[in-house]
Parts: structure tokens; sequence; C-alpha cells
């Protein structure tokens, strides 16, 4: 089974990547680790703010680790932003079966009430480098580019409107 988690930023794409690897023993692969290993080898000119470009020159060879490991029939997580909309045109009925998709977007409303929560967990799995520029429009915006492209493509969201906890043990809950 492979797992792929998306999202916008500060949804806890990966503490819910942590969290399954604890509960399933599921390895996980960090598509930002990916990015940042190719960057920082320079195998790229891209910069880690080129989120788009970065989604086109990435999914390629995500896409092609998933279809991998379905064909060795491992377990495997994917977690990380640079998944393009239109992911399920890249595979046929031999691997769509085996993929479970999770888009993880909180709403405007969310956002404005918990917003130096949301910052405050900004490193509970990695550290990151805090985004003094981030704002509560900033975020929204965000969300809503993944909610409504993720929509638009046909896909369930996984919207985090009041109480985030419980929305991640509800993912945890259902089998992988």
């Amino acid at each position: 089974m492979i797992i792929l988690i998306t999202g916008a930023s500060h949804t806890g794409k990966t503490l819910l990547a942590q969290k399954i690897l604890e509960e399933y023993k599921y390895p996980y692969l960090s598509i930002d680790h990916l990015k940042m290993g190719l960057i920082r080898s320079g195998n790229t000119d891209l910069t880690p703010e080129n989120d788009e470009a970065l989604t086109g020159y990435l999914w390629p060879i995500v896409r092609e680790i998933i279809k991998t490991a379905i064909e060795n029939k491992q377990n495997l997580i994917v977690e990380g932003c640079y998944i393009p909309f239109d992911w399920r045109l890249d595979f046929d009925d031999r691997y769509l079966p085996y993929i479970r998709f999770i888009c993880l977007a909180m709403t405007g409303n969310y956002i404005e009430k918990q917003f130096d929560d949301i910052t405050g967990h900004e490193s509970d799995i990695e550290t990151r480098f805090v985004d003094s520029g981030l704002t509560v429009t900033a975020l929204t915006e965000d969300n809503e580019r993944f909610i409504n492209g993720f929509r638009n493509a046909g896909e369930k969201i996984v919207l985090i409107d009041s109480n985030y906890e419980q929305t991640i043990k509800e993912l945890l809950g259902c089998q992988f």
C-alpha cells in the first residue's frame, strides 16, 4: 500500500506520516528531503522557493518510486506538497488500487482562530527555519489553492475546521 499525503504548508503532512510510521511501521519518503538532496548536490538549479517548478521536476521521480514500490509489493508513505493535482493520470489500474490519497487542508476560519497554535507546532517533527513572513492570509491562500486544485481534479480533501487532533486520530483509525 502506498499512502500519498499532500497538502498546504503547516497542515501536518510530516506529522501524519510519522504517526503512520509509528502505528503501522510503514517507511516514508519525504519529498522535501528528496528536494533538498537534489538541490544541495547541485543536480538542479532550482531553489526551495520554486514550488511550481519543483513539482514538475520532482513528481516524475516520485511517481516512478511509487510504481516501483507497488511492483515490489512494498508499503510506503510518500509525503510532501509537490504532488500535482492530476496525479492520478500518471497511474493506470495496475497501480491505483494500491494508492491511498490524503490531502490535508485547513479552512480559513480554522487558520484565523488557530494561527499561533499552527505556527507553534511547525517544528514538531523536523526542525524548520521559522518563516517570519508567514501570515494568516498567506496560509489561507495556500490552503485554498490546494482545496480548489484537488477538488477540481475530483479528489477528496481532509478538511480541518475545528479539532486538528481528532481529525488526525480519525485518519490513523483507517486501515492502511
